[in-house]
């Protein structure tokens, strides 16, 4: 007996969006992080035996973008996540030890809590992502980034950010893409039920941002368990979020799959690797992860064998 023989009248029938072949992300799940034709070839997994190498070797990452393009007089955008969130603190250490002023960054955070209308939650609420990256990043940084140049994923800053960025690379920046892989295998809030929406997938990739977006549930249930204490109840269902055609936009990508819970348990085991293996296709929207320059690090342990364990 398999997953797929029992599907048909249980209640995942149609849970999972159009367009996912369970059986070939099944077989994702086999290969480890063997590389595929299809990655770029400046794109690298980057293996961490723990949460703690996870965090320090993703703040250096992020650190080391922000002192080049310094070194180099070059602006930088840079896209910003609040999950994972431990690699803040060390981003913000090395900072500080290089003595690093962040004046010539520019960030955009991808997303946001949010009503179905796009309201957003005030940022002085410690749920809201704007109140986190304040209190985890900007605030630890000695030179740390203006605060007029900090964007947040309003309802009415969010339809700002295509035309801010388009300026800062026209000027020469360089867009750097920070990123969690979601348990439906979103970037950002850009959840795979919204390829249906589109008729091709050039129009997809041209979408850059919803506002009031419908979350999946187990987007809803990730959150409860990782950022709620498992409080279902305080999670909203809607969020504002950056499309793909903001993300894919990157120069340069800094990823990351944490989520292990201990005890043999974890969530993103499946997600991490069908992102490295199912090959594009617009409803996975992580797929187009590995067709960029960039890193994305990944605890040890997800990367298999993802098999049946009693815990």
């Amino acid at each position: 007996m398999d997953f797929l023989s029992t599907v048909k009248g249980s209640l995942l029938e149609g849970f999972f969006p159009e367009g996912w072949d369970m059986a070939k992300i099944d077989a994702c799940c086999d290969k480890g992080v063997a590389r595929e034709a299809f990655w770029n070839k400046d794109f690298q997994p980057v293996e961490c035996d723990a949460v703690a190498d996870f965090d320090t070797y993703m703040g250096h990452e992020i650190a080391l973008q922000i002192k080049n393009a310094r070194d180099a007089g070059q602006q930088l955008a840079i896209i910003l996540p609040v999950g994972p969130m431990g690699m803040y603190k060390w981003a913000a250490y090395f900072l500080n030890e290089w003595k690093v002023n962040c004046d010539h960054v520019t960030t955009f955070n991808m997303d946001e809590w949010a009503d179905k209308d796009g309201n957003t939650l005030d940022p002085t609420n410690p749920a809201s992502f704007e109140y986190s990256m304040k209190q985890a990043f900007f605030s630890k940084i000695n030179q740390t980034v203006p605060e007029c140049q900090r964007n947040f994923a309003t309802k009415t800053n969010l339809p700002t950010y295509p035309e801010k960025i388009a300026k800062l690379k026209a000027e020469g920046a360089k867009l750097v893409l920070v990123f969690g892989i979601g348990r439906m295998c979103h970037i950002a809030f850009w959840e795979p039920h919204f390829a249906a929406d589109y008729a091709t997938e050039e129009e997809w990739k041209k979408a850059p941002y919803r506002q009031g977006a419908k979350l999946h549930p187990l987007t809803i249930e990730q959150n409860a368990l990782t950022s709620f204490k498992s409080r279902t109840t305080l999670v909203p269902c809607y969020a504002n979020t950056i499309g793909p055609g903001i993300f894919l936009q990157a120069d340069y990508i800094i990823g990351g799959c944490d989520g292990v819970l201990g005890r043999g348990m974890g969530w993103p085991g499946m997600s991490c690797l069908t992102t490295l293996h199912y090959g594009p296709d617009m409803h996975i929207t992580s797929t187009f992860i590995p067709t960029m320059p960039g890193k994305l690090f990944y605890l040890k342990e997800l990367a298999g064998p993802l098999v049946a364990e009693c815990n």
